[in-house]
């Protein structure tokens, strides 16, 4: 008898959550919406947050907040949404950063990827474009490596993320090169050094590098996309340029807190994805360093395990180790 009591009492339970969610998701959004970003303003993100923000806007019928919560490779965002009310007015503009180098690089994260956040929808891949100074004698990727070979402990590469790091250590690995990582603590002052001829190299977003290529003072070699962009055509992605594949994705995904509903979960997913298919908002977004894809839910939450695979591999090739 204690036994059914029990069983029942948990029946009651559930049925009461469910009935007081369906009220709350049937209303979705009564309130504005905030979405958290790892980075300061004016980066490539948090422009493509605005402008996707400005377009949710109009969709949804509610404010749609960018909060810059930067710090910690991501790790204080990253916190703030794991913990913040699963009622999908929190949700999470993330990199790889946060999602993949804070769990398999730090020995106590402050948060599980998989356990605390729910995937909504992926939003695209980051754009780095392989740039060097012009004084360089280099046109191609192949003589950029050629150069290397002949230069050994000459050319620095400047790196301000871990995918820099990781595809420095790739084409070291790949290529027996001598070459020099010089790290920043961000992507401007990397351009800075690059453009004076102090750093001769880096991977490094359209916003910061599109200017100087249509000014002369970068030259392009190589992109990191599965495909050509329409923002240089003309630049080889950086498998057609000879470089081995690289084993990682550079994302941006959204996501909220764990068990979100999953009518909430379903409108934001389909209100994001409306938002990047409207006229114009791929060049736009594309402008900023980020070419859009999007997902189901379930496919991000997919691709999300196999990424740590790849990162933690990738990690381990480079000799990072968790500290």
């Amino acid at each position: 008898m204690l036994k059914k009591t029990i069983a029942l009492a948990g029946v009651i339970a559930v049925l009461a959550g469910t009935l007081a969610a369906t009220p709350a998701a049937a209303q979705y959004p009564s309130k504005p919406i905030r979405i958290v970003l790892q980075f300061p303003a004016g980066g490539a993100t948090d422009a493509a947050a605005r402008i996707l923000g400005q377009a949710l806007t109009q969709s949804m019928g509610q404010p749609v907040i960018v909060e810059n919560r930067p710090g910690a490779d991501g790790a204080i965002a990253g916190e703030l949404v794991a913990k913040a009310a699963p009622d999908g007015y929190t949700v999470f503009l993330a990199s790889n950063t946060p999602i993949m180098q804070v769990p398999l690089l730090r020995k106590n994260p402050p948060y599980d990827v998989v356990a605390d956040f729910t995937p909504i929808t992926d939003v695209g891949r980051y754009i780095f474009i392989l740039v060097v100074n012009p004084s360089l004698p280099v046109k191609s990727v192949a003589e950029l490596i050629a150069y290397a070979r002949a230069n050994p402990g000459k050319l620095n590469f400047g790196s301000f993320s871990s995918v820099g790091q990781l595809m420095f250590a790739q084409m070291r690995a790949t290529t027996n090169t001598d070459m020099v990582l010089i790290p920043y603590k961000g992507e401007a002052p990397t351009i800075v050094d690059v453009l004076a001829g102090r750093t001769h190299f880096t991977f490094a977003t359209p916003a910061s590098t599109l200017a100087h290529i249509k000014d002369g003072k970068l030259r392009p070699l190589a992109i990191l996309l599965s495909t050509r962009s329409a923002l240089l055509p003309e630049v080889p992605t950086t498998v057609e340029a000879g470089m081995a594949p690289f084993s990682v994705a550079t994302f941006v995904s959204l996501f909220g807190p764990a068990r979100m509903p999953p009518e909430i979960v379903a409108r934001i997913n389909k209100e994001f994805n409306a938002a990047m298919q409207l006229p114009g908002m791929r060049e736009q977004i594309e402008r900023q360093g980020v070419q859009l894809s999007g997902s189901t839910p379930d496919e991000l939450g997919s691709f999300v395990k196999q990424q740590l695979d790849a990162w933690g591999r990738a990690f381990r090739d480079a000799g990072l180790k968790p500290e």
